[in-house]
């Protein structure tokens, strides 16, 4: 019996198959298999270099893969341009946030919404995305490069939101933020999937957030998938305690401090 949400479908939206892509000579991440089903929060955990961001770039075609397939809702999206895989209803929020800094905050949102000719839901969907955030709506006339990192983040979220996608991908949304911050923005993260039914796959470092937010697991090292399961199951694993949330059984810490003890005698 599943141990995922009932909203969760048994449908992949997302395949990436035996995907291999590289920087020149260096491989980055190296046949990498993976699905994202509908209505899911799936998360990449890793640590820095692993190769998480590389896997959202290759899905959302800013690198070519040198091998294997991706699908998205059944179609062929391998190296195709990322213009016409966002029409086909992937947004991705970069690494580092990347807002326009020059643009105020509602056109960075309507930016977001170029793909889009409905104005009246492109409305509806900003006053929505000011429901998630209120300081965006305080701070709609301003300069996006103004706002302060956090509050970046919200935009950078909420532009990928306007463009109604069916799948967002979320790259390392914690980097730069304060621990608050970082609740705050994960707990708006599970709001727009339940809420809006967005899949999303994020890629993050804070295994700890990543695994209480996302339904389901995927743990990358040196470019390889080496362990996935629901994010339940995954949070009772022992090798994920200890190097991903920094927990080990107390009889084992016990052990090693009798043991030092020895050796100090």
């Amino acid at each position: 019996m599943s141990d995922l949400p009932p909203a969760v479908s048994d449908l992949p939206v997302l395949k990436l198959l035996n995907i291999e892509s590289a920087y020149g000579p260096i491989k980055a991440i190296r046949g990498i298999s993976l699905q994202v089903r509908r209505g899911e929060i799936a998360a990449v955990l890793g640590s820095n270099g692993a190769g998480k961001t590389t896997i959202l770039k290759t899905i959302s075609g800013i690198i070519d893969p040198r091998k294997g397939a991706i699908e998205f809702k059944g179609q062929d999206i391998t190296a195709q341009d990322p213009s016409h895989i966002v029409q086909q209803g992937l947004s991705h929020v970069p690494e580092g946030r990347e807002v326009f800094p020059l643009l105020s905050v509602r056109d960075n949102l309507l930016m977001g919404a170029y793909t889009r000719s409905d104005r009246d839901g492109v409305a509806r969907d900003i006053e929505t995305v000011y429901g998630y955030f209120p300081i965006l709506r305080e701070r709609a006339t301003q300069d996006a490069g103004l706002l302060s990192g956090g509050q970046q983040q919200m935009l950078a979220i909420s532009r990928a939101l306007m463009a109604n996608p069916d799948l967002m991908l979320l790259d390392e949304p914690s980097l730069g933020l304060s621990p608050k911050l970082t609740k705050e923005i994960f707990e708006i993260v599970v709001r727009i999937n339940r809420e809006r039914g967005t899949t999303i796959l994020l890629v993050e470092q804070n295994a700890n957030m990543a695994l209480n937010a996302s339904d389901y697991g995927y743990v990358l090292e040196n470019g390889r998938i080496v362990m996935e399961d629901t994010c339940a199951r995954l949070r009772e694993k022992d090798d994920i305690k200890e190097f991903y949330l920094g927990l080990k059984e107390e009889g084992v810490r016990s052990e090693r401090r009798w043991k030092k003890k020895k050796t100090w005698r």
